[in-house]
């Protein structure tokens, strides 16, 4: 297909398991600095050479051409991490290399090597771990700036990657709400991040808006000030958005005894969840 032979003329992709690694015609040069600098590892050499920005020399030749990664290119995103990023919003990757991670089971996909700017607008990937299908939405580029050994040992590489997914698609319901003109544009995002919200068994977190509706959760109504009661799915319909039964009431302390259930419609869901009305009322 055209749109693959485009990945692969912008990018090199290799799976590859949760380490570092580099092109063949340079391990010579890095067993050699291994052996002077008295590292433990290939993979100590290129963090080391990566701190100084001198592995580009290395990995990616260039031809003397003009600059591309300039400030009138860039767009200006404020995201919860600087050197982690939902793939659908990568720009220009620290070094030209990105590790591509599953946020669902906390390991690596594969890495890039990256020619300038990532220009892909659309991506999957199966996690060999997982099983799970990734695409743009889900898939976090781990850049050379993240101090990964240090967070795993922290255990906190699973929190920061969640955090990231997370933070990328409320910014993006927002953004995607305000700025298309296509209705099925903003439905088919709402149904994808659903769709990994109940792969991934994740629920809403309390810090954003809802970015999806849970059978057994309570969720105020910022616009009403109306407290929804989710009872159950309606429709169980895979490839689409699904309607629930809930209850309404006027405030999260109301009585829900006497209160009947209504159908909150697919078209409904859509609605709260791209206004970014919804938020997650904790239990108790």
């Amino acid at each position: 297909m055209a749109t693959t032979q485009i990945y692969y003329r912008i990018i090199r992709l290799v799976y590859v398991m949760p380490t570092i690694r580099v092109r063949e015609w340079t391990k010579d040069r890095i067993e050699e600095i291994r052996n002077r600098e008295s590292h433990s590892s290939h993979d100590s050499v290129i963090k080391s050479l990566l701190k100084d920005r001198e592995l580009a020399k290395f990995a990616s030749p260039q031809q003397d051409e003009p600059e591309l990664s300039t400030p009138d290119l860039e767009r200006n995103v404020d995201k919860e991490f600087e050197s982690l990023t939902v793939f659908s919003e990568l720009q220009a990757p620290e070094d030209g290399i990105i590790f591509l991670w599953c946020p669902q089971c906390v390991s690596e996909i594969a890495h890039l090597t990256v020619e300038d700017r990532v220009n892909i607008t659309q991506i999957e990937l199966g996690c060999q771990n997982c099983l799970h299908r990734l695409d743009q939405h889900a898939l976090v580029a781990i850049e050379i700036g993240y101090p990964i050994e240090q967070k795993l040992v922290e255990e906190a590489v699973e929190a920061d990657l969640k955090r990231c997914v997370v933070d990328y698609w409320d910014r993006t319901l927002e953004s995607t709400s305000e700025q298309s003109s296509e209705a099925a544009d903003v439905e088919d995002l709402v149904w994808a991040i659903d769709q990994y919200c109940k792969e991934f068994n994740w629920a809403c977190s309390t810090e954003y808006p809802a970015v999806s509706i849970q059978a057994g959760r309570r969720y105020r109504d910022e616009v009403t000030g109306e407290t929804l009661e989710v009872l159950e799915l309606v429709s169980a319909d895979n490839n689409q958005i699904n309607s629930y039964r809930i209850r309404r009431f006027e405030s999260a302390s109301a009585d829900s005894n006497g209160v009947d259930p209504e159908v909150l419609s697919a078209d409904e869901v859509v609605e709260l969840i791209a206004d970014r009305r919804l938020t997650v009322i904790e239990d108790g």
